[in-house]
């Protein structure tokens, strides 16, 4: 029964990661057709991460009174209609509103089912709950692509992936049962209400918000910019580009699964550090002046991302308390994706005022960051020791 409910949770995290990449590999055509400028994919990225912030923040509260299985296929379900939405636009202010309930479904399923694998299970799951989060991003541009190279327009590679949505909706609706017979309703009554004001006063927690929020700008603005960059810099064709874009969430993916088998020998600390350098690696190889080696400079940055988010959030409750754990995470959710609202729309108008072709410098400055944080939060919690 825990291994069905596994499987579950995982299936639950493909959910999440479906519609995360295709804005980006649809933009190039998506502007075109609606007459929009470059930058404006920005806006709606900002409109969804803004949406997974507030309910980031609400999620402790409201998973204890839903429980994190309802959560879970309630958010699930918006997407699934948000994504349709999108399919049905037709103007850009369409897909701003449409916009508005898919952050506000992701922010509260991610926040809940990171803190349940982070206190239930070894740092091997967390690895694989999130190789299963890169399996949907990696999907989702092949979606795009075949829709836009059969000529069958962007609108239904998103009404394909909401329809794929629907689906995992039903899914997790039927195992409900499931989540009861787990002992989370008591765990999740026991978890403490921590406000941002509380969780900034606890050691070490702003310098994992800031590895967060650095993490996920270079997330986020990585994977909405690689097509717009490759079409404008490299001379990548658009179709082409979407398939490009994948290899970034193809590396994720492949690094987490491989993650899984390590994670648990290596510590969830050397995980982090190796990652982040592999992440400068790749940054570096997409700064060089030669055209094949910005699709290997995007794989090499996605594996080199696999550990550092899951490692990171699975270290939440020994780090900090399990009692804090789930208004931590949540948190740490909203100050991630104020990594995703704010830092891809400013790229956004960094390209269009200056050049894209300064996309692989602006990953590089997220990555030191993200090392100088982590390094800092372990010197701090080594100092509480």
């Amino acid at each position: 029964m825990i291994s069905l409910l596994l499987a579950i949770i995982y299936l639950a995290f493909i959910s999440l990661g479906l519609p995360d990449s295709l804005l980006g590999s649809a933009w190039p055509a998506m502007r075109l057709e609606l007459g929009a400028p470059l930058s404006y994919a920005g806006i709606i990225s900002m409109i969804i991460a803004g949406g997974t912030i507030v309910s980031s923040l609400l999620s402790s509260r409201v998973i204890r009174k839903l429980g994190t299985g309802l959560v879970t296929a309630v958010s699930v379900g918006m997407t699934a209609a948000a994504l349709f939405g999108f399919s049905v636009s037709n103007s850009f202010w369409q897909l701003c509103l449409w916009a508005v309930p898919y952050g506000l479904g992701a922010g509260a399923v991610d926040a809940a089912l990171n803190n349940y694998v982070a206190i239930h299970y070894s740092s091997r799951h967390m690895s694989w709950l999130h190789a299963f989060w890169a399996v949907g991003v990696t999907i989702s541009p092949y979606i795009m692509s075949t829709c836009l190279s059969k000529n069958l327009g962007w609108q239904a590679g998103y009404r394909t992936v909401s329809l794929m949505q629907l689906a995992l909706t039903v899914v997790l609706f039927f195992s409900l049962p499931l989540w009861k017979k787990r002992k989370e309703a008591v765990e999740e009554q026991e978890n403490r209400e921590v406000t941002l004001l509380q969780a900034v006063r606890i050691p070490g927690v702003p310098f994992v918000l800031l590895a967060f929020f650095a993490f996920c700008a270079l997330e986020a603005t990585a994977g909405l910019w690689a097509s717009s960059y490759l079409v404008a810099v490299r001379g990548v064709g658009p179709e082409a580009a979407a398939q490009f874009t994948a290899l970034f969430y193809l590396g994720e993916m492949i690094g987490r699964f491989l993650n899984g088998f390590v994670a648990d020998r290596f510590g969830d600390k050397r995980m982090i550090r190796a990652g982040i350098l592999i992440i400068l690696l790749g940054a570096v190889l997409m700064v060089l002046p030669v055209d094949f080696l910005s699709p290997a400079g995007l794989i090499i940055i996605g594996l080199g991302a696999a550990p550092v988010y899951p490692c990171i959030i699975h270290s939440t409750p020994t780090s900090f308390g399990k009692e804090n754990s789930q208004a931590l995470v949540g948190i740490q959710m909203a100050s991630a994706y104020c990594g995703s609202t704010f830092m891809p729309p400013l790229f956004g108008l960094i390209a269009q005022s200056v050049s894209v072709g300064l996309y692989p410098c602006f990953l590089l400055l997220f990555a030191a960051l993200m090392l100088c944080m982590t390094e800092a939060l372990n010197r701090t919690l080594a100092a509480k020791r």
